[in-house]
């Protein structure tokens, strides 16, 4: 088992969900159930993922969850793309979040090298 609290993707994946969270606050009202949702939901489980991974009790099975918080982070970066084509959010924003995502991208994908390595 891991500490996930210590883990510096799940730190980087917690200040993710809070800016996507912020970012979303000014999205049309009748996004509240789409868009809005989708992407607050989809921050929230790049971080779930990696905390129910690290309790897990094999290597293996830390790394599917990894996985899955990687997937969650592609669909965010293309919700992010798509709400700068609806101009919900501004080019800088979507740059900012884009990279944030990025950031945890190729954090989760050594991540999950390392924990493979070890198993």
């Amino acid at each position: 088992m891991h500490n996930f609290k210590e883990l510096n993707v799940w730190q980087e994946s917690m200040t993710l969900a809070k800016d996507v969270f912020k970012a979303t606050r000014n999205f049309p009202a009748e996004e509240k159930y789409g868009l809005t949702s989708q992407m607050n939901r989809c921050s929230v489980s790049v971080a779930s993922n990696i905390a129910e991974g690290a309790g897990r009790g094999s290597s293996k099975e830390f790394g599917h969850f990894l996985s899955i918080a990687l997937g969650s982070c592609f669909e965010l970066e293309t919700q992010l793309l798509l709400s700068n084509e609806f101009e919900y959010i501004t080019k800088e924003q979507t740059l900012l979040l884009t990279e944030r995502v990025c950031k945890v991208q190729k954090m989760l994908n050594g991540l999950k090298k390392s924990v493979y390595q070890t198993s």
